[in-house]
């Protein structure tokens, strides 16, 4: 086997293995621009595709965390529409609170995933036992990735991401034939 297809096949089982997914939210679920109106954050856009592919995730069993630094209501409510177990905002330390959210679930870090795409998302990403990035995400970030995307942050990353590990857990067909009614 050539050294190439040794690493691929390492990522496929890294994500066969997941249980838990968290992921930073600007720049990986967003495109990373934030709307600031008089009021405060006015706006944040988020790509329903990237929401199927977190509940086809969640279907196939997986928790699903947030994990950001910034403090927002948007999230919230995203949050709740795609029913993800765990929203944790305001956190500075994302190792640290990816460790706690490992902890708490009794759940080994090398079952844990993280999807970032900048330098405060890499203390969360050296320590999860899938690191993942987008293809527009900082270079330092991506370098430091197991599994990176083709799409963009905010337009598709996560629903790539969502087929990768469902196709890795040999769970991606039997998810589309229950969509096609068999």
């Amino acid at each position: 086997m050539s050294a190439a297809a040794s690493r691929a096949s390492s990522i496929r089982a890294r994500a066969a293995a997941l249980s838990w997914l968290a992921l930073d939210i600007d720049g990986t679920l967003t495109d990373a621009h934030i709307y600031i109106g008089p009021g405060g954050e006015a706006m944040k856009a988020f790509n329903v595709r990237d929401g199927l592919g977190l509940a086809l995730l969640r279907e196939a069993g997986i928790g699903l965390a947030i994990i950001t630094a910034r403090q927002s209501a948007i999230v919230e409510l995203r949050a709740a529409e795609l029913r993800i177990d765990e929203v944790l905002q305001g956190v500075s330390d994302k190792g640290a609170a990816l460790r706690d959210l490992a902890r708490r679930k009794g759940v080994d870090l090398s079952r844990v995933g993280f999807v970032g795409d900048d330098w405060t998302d890499l203390p969360a990403m050296a320590i999860a036992g899938f690191a993942a990035s987008v293809a527009d995400g900082d270079a330092e970030v991506r370098a430091r990735s197991h599994w990176v995307s083709h799409e963009s942050a905010g337009r598709g990353a996560i629903r790539e991401l969502a087929a990768f590990v469902l196709r890795a857990r040999g769970q991606y067909d039997d998810l589309l034939a229950r969509r096609l009614g068999g």
